[in-house]
């Protein structure tokens, strides 16, 4: 497997977790100015590992 392709499932996975932990501060949160603060940061950075590590996986190519 190459290592392009491992380091994309690596963000993928890191950017599901901070998607998840978000949607759960947004659940908990009790709209105080921290709560919010920290929703936006950890739900960009989601979103930006997400499509980055999906986008490695897609374009890199197999090779046998």
């Amino acid at each position: 497997m190459n290592l392009k392709r491992i380091f994309g499932a690596l963000l993928t996975a890191l950017g599901i977790g901070a998607l998840i932990y978000a949607a759960v501060l947004f659940t908990n949160t009790s709209g105080s100015n921290q709560d919010i603060k920290s929703l936006i940061i950890y739900g960009i950075l989601g979103l930006i590992f997400f499509t980055s590590g999906i986008s490695l996986v897609r374009t890199t190519k197999d090779e046998s």
